[in-house]
């Protein structure tokens, strides 16, 4: 027999199995003729047993002998009846563990792949209640390569691309397993024309990598946290008994009065840390977070590929050849090409259902994403174990925010209130209000408009007063110092998780070392080499410069102002929809009709631009990663900094465009009566109300505000991927066999998670909350009520988000982190640029600056009486430019010759007519003045508030720098016992020798063996 010659035992008459036409074995390809006679082969660790060794050197398929052992097949035939009998799938709890049950699954990859159509699965007898029996199979062996095809039978069809990912997966799982990774794989699923590939990590692979990664772990050393005493004690307890109802009922969230000390992991020094139970010291984040590391920085790199005779396959061949010659293929450049389609790892169980398991998903189902627990605090430790550090950052940041715009929201109801009451006592509104004053207004449109009564606005002028009172600038203070201490709040709360999450130690630079290529930038740097190598170039050490990214720089510089041009272009459209809509109703409405005219225009106005920037922000989401993806950044930290700034920059000009130009530029630049600006010399530009601009501006505000959360952030996050994921299990009911009893068996844990959402990143989370910061921050004083509408939403937004997490999405990788990143530099820049923009909205939109002007210059009884005609200037009608004139003057039963505008300037009687008067200066002055003062003023006040708070908790600082002692008090007390036991086995040593040289020598030479053992002790330690 051959050296490499395997005999194969034959399946006995009555095994209940169906015909075997080929090679295969369901899943089991060949066995040695005498299994005890190698026990070293059938024990064998899955490393072993997933050998990947290419069929050709063997001339047979091996895979998983484990498996053999698992269905009994080495056995006696009544051993196999009764394993087929139970149920592995119960036995491995439905996809969590492998098929012994006891090595759990700690990430997934799947594939795709083709039935060769010399394949063929075994037909399993009805009878038989083996259903849940899965089989580990890998791939069919390619034509030639150890199946031998007979004679007359037509060569199978061979796909050379699904070939070559083959051949990349049996190198790439080869280099795992070389990497101390065991693997386990299942193509016997309900997903048709699917595989996957579960992985374990061993104990001694996860202690080298945690090692590697310097993850802190629990050491066996318990201490003491510091707790308050006299009378902060008792109001921390009164606080705690208070809360107690809304605290969750989860162990992690319960106050702890003792912390293990933490020091990252060393094999050298595992006595420091409790491995009583080596199972559950690494949780399955972590177990994910470090095989996600090995998968990250294992390659595939070689070109192993043959398909046989033929000029074009030869080309193509030698192309894969220099292709995988230059390049190196790990999991991202993998998942990029397709050679597999998914990788994660795996949810800890079912979150609902009888029966099941207490898991920490369903723990955190119950807990958190609920709807009915929107009134407790988050279980924030629970969510990190579970999901890890970045995004429990994102929720506790989440958390803190929502909290933070209680305050807020109330003093916002409260300076609303305040409004209201004093609307009554507003005596420019109740000059407006008032019929007595006949004050007639000039047109608002040429020739169509007629002139109207003051006395018509008044319930504008009314409303106005809600929310341009001397309030509204008492709250705008307010909310600057409001930011600045939620920044604040945010550091200090950061610094008590780092604490608690053992990231005191831990820095960025340390994650960006570890930081790999994105498989884009490998690809790029791929064909830059094989350009170089076709002009017979050096190509050693490669990498992307500048000129290389030029054209996507000037892309992206276009890309962007284009963009930024086309916001303000539909702004534009939209001014002037407003224009000639308003000269159409104008015409058309009835008396009662016409006065409504503004807030009709005002307000479908307002649901256009609302639909128009849904519809973009969608647009330049995708257009954002458009572009960053054409930079090719190298990492993958680089790649989401990039995104986030450009997405940024868009969104935030499509969002607040509208409203910046409600708030400073309508009513600027209309002209006066007889000498109007005009838009492509037709549409006259809008003018304010009497009452001011503000009024719009809320409505504006208000509506965008709450419409883009309801529709964009509520019902989006709702309703898409309720239809995806619908979507999906229509195609997979498409291509779902027939089998019935297929069909009736319990999907495995890993088959459920790849039909979920794969993770797409917190970016899309965090930039509708900074979105949402704005519109709370930027234009508040034009509307208190925000905080109050933002707080609403968050509450629900906590809620959906953790169900999406939970339920909808598969469980990302977890990732390190110790602050929120970009993010909050941009929250800084919002809180900075909202001071600024409030103080223009104070002196420039709203009337509080010449209201202050007209009471302390030009009131002659020190009330606001009268202050509504020292803003109203004179227009002679006799001045109107022709065919600018109303073509029906006597609308309001009588002539009129003297019509008034809202203007600073010189009356038809004056010398200088129509010139801007001495008032509108000494009003901007006013107004710059404010705007000068309050800036500064505000400015001062946050800083000062940065200052005085300090940024790391005294407490903390405390604890800090008692386990630093601790840790030090640990290692001198392992050093002096080091040195104690050295000295006891030096005197031992230095006794014993002593002894030895007094005996006899025949004695001694009896005890020869003695002797010699008396220098024989292990002096290192």
């Amino acid at each position: 027999m051959e050296k490499d010659e395997i005999h194969l035992r034959r399946l006995p008459a009555a095994a209940p199995w169906g015909p075997h036409g080929d090679s295969e074995f369901h899943g089991v390809d060949f066995l040695p003729e005498d299994l005890s006679e190698a026990p070293e082969e059938t024990g064998m660790r899955v490393n072993k047993k997933y050998s990947c060794l290419p069929a050709e050197e063997k001339g047979i398929h091996i895979i998983n002998i484990r498996a053999i052992e698992d269905i009994g097949y080495d056995q006696h035939e009544s051993t196999l009846l009764n394993s087929l009998s139970k149920n592995p799938d119960a036995d491995c709890k439905y996809g969590l563990y492998f098929r012994d049950g006891k090595r759990k699954v700690d990430y997934i990859l799947v594939y795709h792949y083709k039935k060769s159509s010399a394949g063929r699965t075994l037909a399993r007898r009805p009878q038989q209640n083996d259903a849940s029996v899965r089989s580990s199979r890998q791939d069919q062996p390619l034509p030639g390569k150890g199946v031998q095809l007979e004679m007359g039978d037509p060569e199978p069809h061979m796909d050379y691309h699904e070939d070559d990912k083959r051949f990349r997966r049996e190198e790439y799982e080869g280099n795992l397993v070389e990497a101390g990774l065991e693997l386990e794989r299942d193509e016997d699923t309900k997903i048709h024309g699917i595989g996957f590939v579960k992985i374990h990590a061993p104990w001694n692979v996860l202690c080298r990598e945690a090692e590697f990664l310097k993850l802190k772990m629990p050491t066996k050393k318990m201490y003491q946290i510091n707790q308050t005493h006299g009378l902060l004690k008792k109001i921390n307890s009164v606080i705690q008994k208070i809360t107690e109802p809304i605290q969750p009922k989860v162990a992690e969230h319960k106050p702890q009065t003792v912390k293990r000390l933490s020091y990252p992991f060393s094999r050298e020094k595992q006595h420091l840390f409790d491995l009583s139970d080596k199972d559950s010291f690494f949780d399955s984040k972590t177990r994910s977070t470090i095989v996600y590391e090995i998968l990250k920085r294992t390659t595939c790199t070689k070109a192993k590929y043959s398909m046989g005779k033929g000029e074009g396959r030869k080309k193509e061949t030698a192309l894969l050849n220099k292709r995988r010659k230059c390049g190196k293929y790990g999991i991202t450049s993998l998942l990029a090409n397709g050679v597999y389609s998914a990788a994660y790892p795996l949810h800890d169980g079912d979150y609902e259902g009888e029966n099941v398991e207490p898991n920490d998903r369903k723990l955190l189902c119950e807990e958190w994403a609920s709807y009915g627990v929107f009134y407790k605090y988050q279980p924030i430790d629970l969510v990190r174990k579970y999901f890890g550090e970045k995004i429990g950052l994102y929720f506790a940041w989440l958390g803190v925010y929502t909290q933070m715009l209680i305050p807020a929201s109330i003093v916002g109801i409260i300076v609303f209130l305040y409004g209201c009451a004093t609307v009554d006592e507003n005596i420019p509104s109740m000059e407006m209000c008032d019929q007595r004053n006949n004050i007639t207004m000039c047109p608002l449109c040429d020739k169509t408009c007629s002139y109207w009564k003051m006395s018509s606005a008044c319930a504008t002028a009314r409303a106005s007063h809600l929310f341009d009172n001397p309030a509204t600038v008492f709250f705008s203070v307010f909310m600057a110092l409001w930011a600045a201490t939620f920044m604040e709040h945010w550091k200090r709360k950061q610094m008590r998780l780092n604490y608690r999450w053992d990231l005191t130690g831990f820095e960025e630079e340390e994650e960006a070392v570890k930081d790999h290529p994105r498989a884009e930038y490998e690809a790029k740097v791929l064909e830059k080499s094989l350009r170089k190598e076709h002009k017979h170039k050096e190509t050693d050490k490669e990498k992307l410069t500048w000129k290389d990214r030029f054209p996507a720089y000037l892309t992206n510089f276009v890309g962007i102002i284009f963009m930024v041009g086309l916001t303000f272009a539909i702004v534009f459209g939209v001014i002037i929809y407003r224009i000639s809509t308003a000269a159409a109703l104008a015409i058309s409405s009835t008396p009662s009709g016409r006065s409504s005219v503004r807030v009709t225009v005002t307000a479908t106005a307002v649901i256009i631009n609302l639909v128009v920037i849904i519809i973009l922000d969608e647009v330049y989401g995708c257009i954002a990663r458009w572009l960053t993806q054409i930079e090719v950044p190298k990492t993958d930290k680089n790649f989401e900094e990039r995104l986030i700034f450009k997405a940024f920059l868009l969104k935030f000009v499509n969002a607040y465009t509208p409203i910046f130009y409600v708030a400073f530029f309508k009513g600027r630049f209309v002209g006066r009566p007889g000498d109007y600006v005009y838009i492509f010399h037709s549409f006259r530009m809008e003018e304010c109300a009497p009452g001011g601009c503000l009024m719009e501006l809320c409505i504006q505000l208000s509506i965008i505000m709450l419409g883009k959360q309801l529709i964009q952030n509520n019902l989006f996050e709702i309703g898409i991927p309720k239809m995806k994921k619908f979507i999906r299990y229509l195609k997979l009911k498409r291509r779902r066999s027939l089998d019935h009893e297929e069909h009736m068996k319990k999907k495995q844990r890993y088959e459920v998670d790849y039909n979920l959402e794969p993770f797409a990143g917190l970016t899309p989370e965090y930039m509708e909350m900074i979105i949402q910061f704005g519109f709370v921050t930027l234009f508040v004083a034009s509307f208190p009520l925000a905080p109050l509408f933002a707080l609403l939403n968050n509450i629900i937004e906590i809620r959906l988000d953790a169900k999406k997490f939970v339920t909808e999405l598969r469980r990302p990788v977890a990732v390190r982190a110790k602050d929120i990143g970009i993010w909050y530099n941009i929250l800084r820049g919002i809180g900075k640029l909202a001071v600024i923009i409030n103080a223009f909205v104070i002196s420039f939109t709203s009337d509080f600056i010449p209201r202050l002007v007209y009471l302390y210059m030009y009131s002659e009884n020190g009330t606001m009486h009268g202050f509504v005609n020292h803003t109203l200037s004179s227009f002679n009608v006799s001045d109107f430019q022709a065919g600018t004139a109303p073509n029906d003057p006597l609308d309001l039963g009588y002539e009129v010759q003297i019509c008034r505008y809202k203007d600073y300037r010189e009356p038809p009687w004056s010398e200088n007519k129509y010139d801007i008067s001495k008032d509108f200066w000494a009003v901007l002055a006013a107004r710059l003045a404010f705007v000068i003062v309050f800036q500064n003023l505000v400015m001062f006040m946050s800083e000062f508030v940065d200052w005085i708070i300090p940024d790391i908790p005294k407490d903390i600082s405390q604890q800090i720098h008692k386990e630093k002692v601790l840790m030090v008090e640990v290692f001198m007390r392992e050093e002096q016992g080091k040195l104690q036991m050295l000295e006891t086995w030096k005197d031992k040593d230095k006794r014993k020798g002593e002894n030895c040289n007094n005996h006899s020598p025949r004695l001694s030479r009896s005890r020869s063996g003695s002797l010699s053992s008396c220098h024989s002790y292990p002096l290192d330690v």
